[in-house]
């Protein structure tokens, strides 16, 4: 490997204040490589070459993301995000750019110099830029991981002025281009509080400082201890009931028979459950999500215990939509979304598989089997004319995309249904993917989408499957969709809180 600083090329003519600029910029290398500093002198180097590739960085992301909350998985992915586009802006445009030579290492001491010293130009520093990028993203998603991650980022970029590989200047427009990195990811995918749901419209909700009067039932097979204790330690007064999924909705039904609140942390079948019982009882629901996706408490604004501990010691609240579908007798409702096709059958795959290897590979697995199968599993009548569907998806309320993000609920009380079709045809899982990407787009030769409030569909094949919020059923005949606008009563924090 060859050093990409061409020393054959002829040095540009005499500029008056680059020079000066140059000089001062030597003059404060050489400042720095003068001072003694022996607090630095076992850490810095280490910590230097620890970043090399954005190991550091990585091993950073991987830490955050085992918290298990929603905020800092988001943040972990928004600063590998933010470091990725430095990293490809370094090495495409700002290493060929400004070709300068490293600094010579003379009044660098031996001890602090590398083992292997990098041959790439000086300018910009990747490392300086990797660390402020990360840190940055990272900040801009959540500010209390963000002055974790701060201090080590400011360490690395003060490490590679220390050990000699670079020039002050270098570090600075490192840094410079990390952070601009980091605000181009968030316009292209916006940050969870940019994008925070209307507070309205609002609901009279009992204030409770201690949670005296709040019972919460928590599936314990949603992984929701850890959770819960935190609920806890913020409402002491609340009674907290634990069981096994087969006895969740047995004990939904006897605490909303006696609470105050009905509480309820588990995963989006649960709170489903939850809902339809609240409903039932007229009584407030409180969420704390508890599974994996968790849609209707994220897009409701509840991100965790102590969000739902805010809204309950002060009283906010919110009344949101809730959709029913009726078949035959059978009926239920929905929170997020209903759907006919291949997502029910991609439903039950994943549920048969999960307790083997775990939900996201049984999703992926299951996705797989589902696609390859090449059966389209509905049909519909148009113009006399029966046409193959892959998916019909109804959300309860309408989904929009903000830059590359996926769709989410911005509006829980819109009073409208967002249905989206996706045609039949060969190759599925590339009409589906067309689907999505398509997004806020009405009409595209894979899908259609509109806006209802009812929606009636006839000549539903028996044994239908229809999954509504995770959970799925059979239907035929005749479906009806409808919209109970306004049903629910939920806590939410307010935004000005």
């Amino acid at each position: 490997m060859s050093p990409d600083v061409d020393l054959t090329l002829p040095k540009p003519g005499p500029h008056p204040l680059r020079s000066r600029l140059l000089a001062l910029d030597g003059r404060l290398f050489e400042f720095a490589a003068e001072r003694n500093w022996p607090a630095a002198e076992p850490v810095l180097p280490r910590l230097s070459r620890s970043a090399n590739h954005g190991v550091l960085w990585f091993a950073a992301a991987a830490a955050m993301a085992a918290s298990r909350t929603p905020r800092a998985r988001r943040a972990a992915a928004r600063g590998l995000a933010s470091l990725s586009l430095a990293s490809l802006t370094i090495n495409t445009l700002g290493k060929r750019s400004v070709r300068r030579p490293r600094p010579v290492l003379d009044p660098v001491p031996l001890v602090r110099q590398l083992k292997r010293q990098p041959i790439t130009t000086s300018f910009p520093s990747g490392h300086s830029a990797s660390a402020a990028a990360f840190a940055a993203g990272v900040a801009l998603e959540s500010p209390a991981w963000g002055a974790v991650v701060a201090p080590v980022a400011w360490s690395v970029a003060l490490s590679r002025v220390y050990t000699g590989v670079h020039f002050p200047s270098d570090v600075l427009a490192g840094a410079a281009l990390g952070v601009g990195a980091a605000f181009a990811v968030r316009g292209m995918v916006p940050t969870r509080a940019q994008i925070v749901p209307p507070a309205r419209p609002r609901a009279d909700v009992p204030a409770l400082p201690d949670g005296a009067g709040l019972i919460v039932v928590a599936n314990t097979a949603s992984g929701t201890a850890d959770r819960v204790r935190a609920l806890q330690d913020g409402l002491p007064g609340a009674e907290v009931l634990t069981c096994e999924p087969a006895d969740v909705r047995a004990e939904l039904e006897k605490a909303a028979a006696r609470a105050q609140v009905l509480g309820v942390c588990g995963g989006d079948g649960t709170v489903n459950a939850a809902a339809e019982i609240a409903l039932r009882h007229d009584v407030p629901l409180a969420v704390l999500p508890g599974g994996t996706l968790n849609h209707f408490a994220y897009d409701l604004g509840v991100e965790g215990a102590r969000d739902l501990t805010r809204a309950i010691q002060q009283g906010e609240g919110v009344k949101v939509d809730v959709g029913r579908f009726a078949c035959d007798g059978k009926q239920g409702v929905f929170l997020n979304a209903c759907s006919l096709g291949v997502y029910p059958e991609l439903v039950l795959e994943r549920d048969r598989w999960s307790k083997r290897i775990g939900g996201w590979p049984a999703g992926v697995l299951a996705a797989l089997r589902v696609l390859r199968a090449d059966r389209h599993p509905l049909e519909a009548e148009f113009r006399g004319q029966t046409r193959p569907l892959w998916l019909l998806f109804v959300g309860n309320g309408t989904y929009h995309r903000m830059g590359l993000t996926p769709g989410r609920r911005l509006d829980l009380a819109d009073g409208q249904f967002d249905v989206r079709v996706v045609h039949g045809g060969r190759r599925p899982a590339l009409r589906l993917l067309a689907a999505a990407v398509a997004g806020p787009l009405t009409r595209s030769p894979a899908h259609a989408a509109v806006q209802v409030n009812r929606l009636h569909l006839t000549g539903v094949e028996p044994g239908t499957l229809l999954a509504y919020d995770g959970e799925v059923t059979e239907v035929d005949s005749e479906v009806t969709l409808e919209k109970l606008p306004e049903a629910l009563t939920v806590y939410r924090p307010m935004p000005s809180s």
